[in-house]
């Protein structure tokens, strides 16, 4: 894995800031071609959708992207912990995707999510028909008939591993360093680490060395809510047309156990062998064919 190369997010074509049910605000900006078919895209816990733009730097040419960080991630100032949980995180995606509608006009959304907000969108009832599809990358699901004792255990561990992440760093090469040690993104595309330390910290308030942009306690917070929320997705009674895209269930995982999900009747489900949950800066390419496949099948690909 290497470095060298450096990936640079562009300015976006504008910025909208939506004011959320709660007062938070969050900043939705808009890349790629206007004229294009609209897809509305936003991240997994603890990361910031900049972090992934490996993948949708490949979608600028024909796309109109709108792109979001979940609360108190990204772009985001941080606030409050009591309202930082899945139930707002649900809020905050239908309030976005009413807001680009009326901004930016009426036009079939394809919604591209992945992990925490993937389970945040299939646990919204206005966004499944406020979307005309749904793309998701390796969504933390479980059927509550099947709730594995592996889960749970995985859940508290993932937990107690977040709760004691490095919260601080002197520089921006500091944090670049320890990544590289983490196998976690041992499979990432060149450049990703000093995107994943360029994009999930921010400088300090007293002016010395870097923060996470979502604090720890944040993120581990919502890693032990999402074993409760994981098991409420129907399965067999999706309100949109959905295509899963799931990490290869039979490497070790990093996060949660990515589960098998062909037999269900109403999901459209594929993996991607030899990747991980972080799937879409491993393999850019391959996770943009296969969303455009489906897309094809369903006619969106025209606007």
């Amino acid at each position: 894995m290497s470095v060298d190369m450096s990936w640079e997010v562009p300015d976006p074509l504008s910025i909208h800031e939506v004011t959320t049910q709660d007062g938070t605000t969050l900043a939705v900006r808009r890349h790629g071609n206007s004229e294009g078919p609209r897809l509305v895209l936003s991240h997994g816990n603890g990361l910031a959708i900049d972090l992934y733009y490996p993948f949708w730097s490949l979608l600028l040419d024909d796309f109109d992207l709108f792109v979001y960080d979940i609360r108190n991630h990204g772009w985001n100032s941080v606030g409050s912990l009591g309202h930082h949980h899945i139930p707002s995180f649900v809020n905050d995606h239908d309030s976005i995707l009413a807001a680009i509608g009326n901004r930016y006009g009426s036009k079939p959304t394809t919604g591209v999510f992945h992990s925490i907000s993937a389970l945040t969108t299939m646990l919204s009832a206005t966004g499944s028909h406020a979307l005309a599809a749904r793309v998701l990358f390796d969504p933390p699901l479980c059927k509550s008939n099947e709730y594995p004792e592996e889960f749970d255990v995985a859940v508290r561990q993932c937990t107690e591993r977040t709760q004691r992440r490095t919260e601080h760093f002197d520089s921006i090469e500091e944090c670049v360093d320890f990544l590289r040690y983490l196998p976690v993104f041992s499979r990432t595309v060149p450049g990703v680490l000093d995107l994943v330390a360029k994009t999930t910290l921010r400088k300090r308030t007293n002016g010395h060395g870097y923060e996470l942009r979502c604090p720890r306690e944040f993120e581990a917070q919502i890693v032990n809510f999402a074993r409760a929320y994981t098991v409420m997705v129907n399965l067999e009674n999706l309100d949109c047309p959905t295509k899963v895209i799931g990490a290869d269930p039979t490497l070790p995982y990093s996060y949660l156990p990515t589960f098998d999900l062909s037999q269900i009747s109403g999901v459209d489900y594929d993996f991607l062998p030899e990747s991980t949950h972080l799937l879409q800066i491993e393999q850019p390419g391959e996770c943009v064919s296969a969303m455009l496949e489906f897309l094809d099948s369903l006619d969106l690909l025209n606007p």
